[in-house]
């Protein structure tokens, strides 16, 4: 029995603003969030719920304006991976990832001191070739497959993020 193709799907540009201080790197998104065209669209993952607690964006409003609210707090989106082949949403499937150009992206952005990795396989990606002048943090995933550590426990993790904000 044959095992069906993976398809080639494209990950969603960098969401940032000029005064950008943090880049929340993650993965590749979901298949939810590229069927929406927004991060961390599944409304199980909870990242909207972290960010809530840490700088009061309410996970209910509407995505521009939590972008925006993101933005204003000089905090920046992308994912390590810019294309791949996978079946459904999980890391483990992904085959033949192309890279986004961090590289790039820091050096139009060189404020950004803190790369906030959202789990072990962006923390992964940077591994072998890390950022010069830029803070590498390895944070607990925010995914619903990450089940092991509570809610509390990663906005605990997560709010070392802050101490970036205002440098």
């Amino acid at each position: 029995m044959r095992t069906p193709a993976r398809r080639l799907v494209q990950g969603l540009p960098p969401v940032i603003g000029p005064g950008a201080r943090v880049l929340i790197l993650g993965s590749f998104p979901s298949s939810l969030s590229l069927a929406a065209g927004q991060y961390y669209a599944n409304p199980k993952n909870q990242f909207w719920k972290i960010m809530d607690a840490l700088v009061a964006i309410d996970p209910s409003l509407p995505y521009g304006d939590r972008l925006s609210r993101l933005i204003s707090c000089r905090i920046a989106l992308w994912d390590a991976i810019a294309s791949c082949r996978r079946q459904g949403s999980a890391d483990s499937t992904i085959t033949g990832a192309c890279g986004n150009p961090l590289d790039d992206l820091l050096a139009s952005h060189p404020g950004i001191r803190l790369i906030a990795c959202n789990g072990s396989a962006s923390a992964r990606s940077l591994a072998a070739c890390p950022p010069a002048n830029v803070t590498i943090l390895r944070l607990p995933s925010t995914s619903p497959a990450y089940a092991r550590m509570p809610l509390a426990g990663k906005i605990r993790a997560w709010s070392a993020i802050c101490r970036y904000l205002d440098r």
